[in-house]
């Protein structure tokens, strides 16, 4: 029995890949009695948990092209959140769906996060393009590697503070120029009634711009922003004023992905009271917020679930092709490991290294069958 287990933790630690194992407890059995059998499980799901959560950090990272977690504390986070429709459209999604996977999960095929939504926030333009440090908005940067070809939709959205009486506001969206170049050109121009007393967010298509930026990067050096009322008063939020926060101008742009096979797949499902030996799925919920990652914006907990138990013989003529496998090349294999069979991905709402809220896929963080192989 003792060297069953030692085999099965051999085999969780190749099914998890590289895990850096300097801040993992380890835990050295002193006895096998048989009366200690069913503590020594316990103790043995539980590292088996903790090992699973190590690998988990190490590849969200790693699928996100990180180093190390984005430094962005709670507080930074509530002031770069947008207070914006697009934003509470995700969120409402997560309260929906909750923590639970649902069936029929799309198989994917890529090693790294796919990228389905961009919010990127207004930073200040180069003063090339200011005159007597003016506009202090807007510039929006975008990675080069997006495909303008793949861009579904880009929207400026920007908030309107609340108008005095009923009025028409014109909202001007302004190509920023150096000075040197003439006056600024704009893009776009759009009529809204608005009533007195009330503020709201207004969106506009800026595919057109965005795809003539990705592929003529020089050509962006930011927009200007104003929306006038009758009286002339720019009632466009723009600057990061005291009461102010979230309502910065962003850019939402849609990032279509290639379609993916959906595949419904079923196992042997065991709870953390079952007596099952045989490789089995646990439960394992992984909570973002203990590990310290506020720049997770959602989910705030997802569930992983993890594979552990044992393979033995028998149970391989549940699975013919890995034991014809194992038997045409017997060399250096220690036997069948319960290892995942089919996993999924999670959709999560982050914050990356730039501040840029990031909506995208990342591959095969949920275990959804376990199997001996």
């Amino acid at each position: 029995m003792h060297f069953a287990r030692l085999l099965i933790s051999v085999c969780f630690v190749i099914a998890l890949g590289p895990v850096g194992y300097g801040d993992i407890t380890t835990h050295h059995q002193t006895s096998v009695a048989t009366e200690d059998s069913e503590c020594s499980s316990c103790e043995f799901r539980q590292q088996s948990k903790l090992m699973r959560l190590h690998a988990i950090k190490s590849q969200i990272l790693s699928k996100l092209r990180l180093k190390q977690a984005p430094n962005i504390s709670r507080d930074v986070v509530k002031q770069l959140l947008p207070k914006a429709p697009p934003l509470q459209q995700l969120l409402d999604q997560y309260d929906v769906l909750g923590d639970d996977n649902r069936d029929g999960v799309m198989e994917d095929d890529d090693d790294h996060a796919t990228t389905e939504t961009i919010m990127t926030m207004a930073t200040e333009p180069d003063p090339i393009v200011q005159v007597d440090r003016k506009p202090k908005c807007c510039f929006f940067s975008f990675s080069p590697k997006i495909q303008p070809i793949r861009i579904v939709k880009a929207q400026l959205w920007v908030h309107l503070r609340p108008a005095d009486e009923d009025t028409t506001v014109f909202l001007q969206i302004s190509r920023l120029m150096p000075v040197t170049d003439g006056n600024r050109h704009r893009i776009r121009s759009l009529k809204i009634d608005v009533k007195a007393g009330t503020k709201s967010w207004q969106s506009i298509d800026v595919k057109q711009v965005l795809t003539v930026w990705l592929k003529q990067p020089e050509t962006n050096r930011g927009i200007e922003i104003n929306a006038y009322d009758a009286k002339g008063t720019d009632l466009a939020v723009t600057s990061s004023e005291p009461g102010d926060e979230g309502l910065q101008p962003f850019m939402e742009v849609k990032i279509s992905e290639s379609p993916k096979r959906s595949r419904r797949d079923s196992g042997l499902d065991c709870d953390e009271n079952s007596p099952e030996s045989r490789c089995c799925r646990f439960p394992l919920t992984v909570d973002f917020e203990d590990f310290g990652w506020d720049w997770i914006i959602a989910p705030k907990r997802y569930k992983a679930n993890y594979c552990l138990g044992e393979c033995e013989y028998m149970h391989l003529q549940k699975y013919p092709h890995t034991h014809l496998v194992n038997k045409a090349n017997p060399r250096g294999t220690a036997g069948p490991c319960c290892t995942p069979t089919k996993m999924s991905p999670i959709n999560m709402l982050y914050f990356n290294r730039k501040e840029q809220i990031i909506y995208g896929k990342i591959p095969s963080m949920v275990v959804d069958r376990c199997g001996c192989s």
